[in-house]
């Protein structure tokens, strides 16, 4: 009787099951390390989950992924790590603080219970017992002494610059915080403010940074790896000095093109830096200071649009051109950022489509110096960008090659001492400083008479204050500034014991994911911020999971990291992570998930009507993992009759368990099926160590289809040591993305608890040779016969056959045969005479 006729079969329940293996594998300790296995090693980490709440659609998708390397690797016999924890730190935690009139913690400890329920509710194979949380204080202690050693080797430092400033958050943004002009958070455009802050000094691990890309090349997306390269933004030029009237000192410019100088007909300084406020002529000073209010105003995605209109103010003040000794006038315009190389450029509008635009507004004049062939720009009104023959370029008249005409020129900015060649980056350093509570305090007392002083190692951690609600609201400045923060920040300097304040900033939470995947592996060593032998023992991470939103914020953070870590000893590699993978987002018919729109799909309530598994299957079988998956489009309600479907089998198996060997060596029984089975186990295993999920799940489909076909062939196909070994297969292969069922399936196959724990198969070399091969036989170029051959037919053989077909001998019609070209065991085609 097949499946369909059968008027009852044994149904799978997912509830039932889902409480009855989360409490075996809490009590069985199955996802727990063990470090004396004596087995080789492998690190498996997802991007830690920010406590906002519970889980949702896009964690479901990213963690299903994560898990499923985890339990392959498991079952092929590594020691897998997998560990959770929280980055719990954060500015939602203090907002909702201040509306409920609470304590950060108890929103965020709140958030991390109910997604700790929902985590072990999805089956996740997570090594609970190094679980950690960034805002307990015996982590963020480790940060702020990991602060004290970046401090100690001048890699954090402070200095006064304009920040970007969101008015309603009250904090300072990064500039990768900036999305479009508007906070990243709650999209309020952003503003610039003077303040003084703290910085990573990132800068001087740019080359680095660079260099050591070709570690990942082949484990990272080939586009995060592009993204770094291009924040990073690595320029060969050489730095130019101007002599500028009135002032001692030169300013000294980058150009990737010194040898465009003699067309350099002004110069432009950021109105923003502190050259600008220094240089400007008296008699332009209040014209200059209202310029530079109004340029506070745009972002500086804002003001380096190609697209925007150039503004900018005369300063009053001119500078010598060093190769030609002219006077050019010094200008402060919008489109220069003060942070950006010296905050300070030279202006060739011949040859540059901005210097052209703010040249042509204001009247400056513009001299060629590169004849591309293309109309003179003077005359066109079009600058020229290409290469060509230098003109008005004095000793370079003539060259026509650029990098002659570049070295040229900076041999003569080094005769003169007026430069030199050098090379610089886009990168700028990270500022890490922000003007809120809920973060890691920033371990600095400020004293009149010693300065910045750390926070001694053994005083450490420098706990935050007991605020609540209103005391944390925005006011300007940090809540630790405030009055109701007086007794913990007035403390006596740790040197000389006079009064002194703590710093009232907190870190940039990035600073806290920068280091957690190395806490973990020792979580509550009280005497060291990670384990260094563990470190070196289990690391670099061998996977690594998650967005790539953090392409150029985590991901290149936690980089500088282990770069500075390795050069103070603790690490014996510099990259920590060999292999990533970025997952998609799951959006909800063709728009990203928000309340605004309406369009959240809640994941509580998705299990809640398919079950775990359906939920985590349809999210693996959408599509590649890098690709966003439409829940829209998304049919849960099938991939649960499917999982029903592959449960039935297990329950169709009759044959004795053999525990020794399930589905490996000696197995008898329906030849084809264990071609299938086993063609399937290579296959599969080679698309799940390629990243491509979803073609494997279709796999295991086709082998359920396979197997349904085989048992319901004959009365006692279930009976077939062979249908056991196939459900078996199933079964294993299913626990990477539905491991209720897999065990559920496992049980009935009559095999020990848990199926994670058990042997992933290795294909039979001998099964995955076709007996039988298809060999086309063409007469004059048209096929004539398709003919079932041994894939190791010989050629007299496969001649002797062709011969004896009906089709071939109309073909040839009893003419002579001039030769065969036989293409062993698929073709073989006969030219008559």
């Amino acid at each position: 009787m097949s499946e369909q006729e059968a008027p009852t079969r044994p149904t799978y329940d997912a509830d039932a099951a889902q409480v009855k293996w989360q409490a075996f594998w809490e009590s069985d300790g199955t996802f727990s390390i063990n470090e004396d296995s004596g087995k080789e090693r492998r690190y498996v980490l997802d991007m830690f989950s920010y406590p906002s709440g519970d889980l949702h659609m896009g964690h479901a998708e990213a963690f299903a992924m994560g898990d499923i390397p985890a339990r392959l690797w498991r079952m092929q016999g590594f020691e897998v790590f997998h560990p959770i924890g929280w980055d719990s730190f954060g500015l939602p935690a203090e907002n909702a603080a201040i509306k409920n009139n609470e304590h950060p913690a108890r929103w965020t400890y709140g958030n991390i219970a109910t997604q700790k329920t929902s985590f072990k509710r999805y089956g996740l194979s997570f090594d609970w017992s190094s679980e950690l949380h960034t805002s307990d204080p015996e982590y963020y202690r480790w940060t702020q002494w990991l602060f004290n050693r970046f401090f100690e080797r001048g890699l954090a430092y402070r200095k006064n610059s304009y920040v970007n400033w969101c008015p309603k958050d009250q904090t300072v943004l990064a500039n990768e915080q900036v999305v479009a002009g508007l906070c990243e958070r709650c999209h309020t455009p952003v503003t610039k403010r003077q303040l003084n802050q703290w910085y990573f000094k990132i800068t001087d691990y740019a080359e680095a940074l660079l260099d050591h890309m070709s570690e990942l090349t082949g484990g990272w997306p080939e586009r995060v790896l592009a993204m770094q390269r291009n924040w990073i933004g690595r320029s060969e030029g050489a730095y130019v000095d101007f002599v500028v009237e009135g002032r001692d000192a030169p300013v000294t410019v980058f150009t990737t093109r010194p040898d465009t100088l003699w067309g350099a007909t002004f110069m432009v300084v950021a109105p923003d830096s502190e050259l600008a406020a220094e240089i400007v002529a008296p008699a332009q000073r209040p014209a200059f200071e209202a310029y530079l209010e109004q340029v506070k105003k745009a972002t500086e995605i804002e003001r380096q649009a190609t697209d925007r209109e150039k503004t900018g103010i005369d300063l009053g003040v001119f500078a010598i051109n060093p190769v030609n000794g002219e006077r050019i006038p010094v200008w402060a315009a919008d489109y220069v950022l003060a942070d950006y190389g010296t905050g300070a450029i030279m202006a060739v509008p011949a040859h540059d489509q901005r210097d052209f635009d703010f040249a042509r507004k204001y009247g400056i004049k513009v001299v060629t110096v590169i004849d591309t062939g293309e109309a003179d720009p003077t005359v066109s009104g079009v600058p020229t960008a290409g290469d060509g023959t230098y003109q008005n370029s004095g000793p370079l008249n003539g060259l026509v090659d650029k990098k002659s005409g570049i070295a040229a020129a900076i041999a003569l900015l080094a005769e003169k001492h007026a430069g030199e060649g050098t090379v610089t980056y886009r990168l700028r350093d990270w500022l890490l400083s922000r003007q809120r509570f809920w973060g890691c305090p920033i371990p600095i007392i400020h004293c009149e008479c010693c300065g910045e002083v750390p926070v001694p190692d053994e005083q450490l951690p420098v706990r935050l204050p007991e605020l609540i609600g209103a005391d944390l609201a925005p006011k300007g400045t940090s809540p630790l500034a405030g009055e109701a923060a007086s007794e913990w920040r007035n403390v006596p300097c740790p040197r000389c014991g006079k009064p002194a304040q703590r710093d009232t900033d907190t870190m940039d939470t990035f600073v806290d994911s920068s280091w957690y995947f190395y806490r973990y592996l020792s979580p509550k060593d009280e005497t060291q911020p990670f384990d260094v032998a563990k470190v070196r023992e289990w690391m670099p991470v061998d996977q690594y999971v998650g967005g790539v939103e953090h392409a150029i914020l985590h991901l290149l953070y936690m980089r500088f990291f282990a770069h500075v870590l390795h050069d103070m000893g603790y690490l014996t590699f510099k990259e920590p992570m060999l292999r990533l993978l970025n997952q998609g987002q799951v959006i909800n018919d063709g728009k990203a998930m928000s309340k605004s729109l309406g369009n959240g799909v809640n994941l509580g309530e998705q299990i809640d009507a398919f079950g775990v598994d359906a939920v985590r299957l349809t999210m693996v079988f959408a599509g590649p993992p890098e690709d966003d998956i439409d829940w829209a489009d998304m049919h849960p309600e099938a991939s649960l009759k499917f999982l029903q479907r592959a449960y039935r089998l297990a329950t169709d198996v009759t044959s004795a368990p053999d525990p020794a060997s399930p589905n490996g060596a000696g197995v008898t029984g329906d030849a084809a099926l264990l071609r299938v089975t086993h063609k399937s186990i290579a296959e599969i295993t080679e698309l799940l160590n390629t990243g491509r999920f979803n073609v494997a799940v279709a796999r295991i489909m086709e082998l359920v289809n396979a197997t349904r076909k085989a048992i319901d062939s004959r009365p006692d196909g279930g009976a077939d040591p062979a249908v056991r070994s196939a459900v078996a297969f199933v079964a294993q292969a299913m626990s990477l993305v539905a491991p209720y069922i897999a065990e559920e399936m496992w049980e009935a196959l009559g095999y020990a608890p848990s199926i994670a724990n058990s042997s992933w198969p290795t294909a039979a070399a001998e099964l995955l040779v076709d007996d039988e091969v298809t060999m086309v036989v063409q007469v004059q170029g048209k096929v004539r016969a398709a003919l079932p051959v041994s894939p190791s037919i010989t050629e007299a053989e496969a001649t002797d056959l062709a011969f004896a077909d009906a089709g071939v001998q109309r073909a040839l019609a009893g003419r002579e045969v001039a030769k065969v070209i036989a293409r062993l065991p698929k073709m073989l085609s006969i030219v008559p005479a």
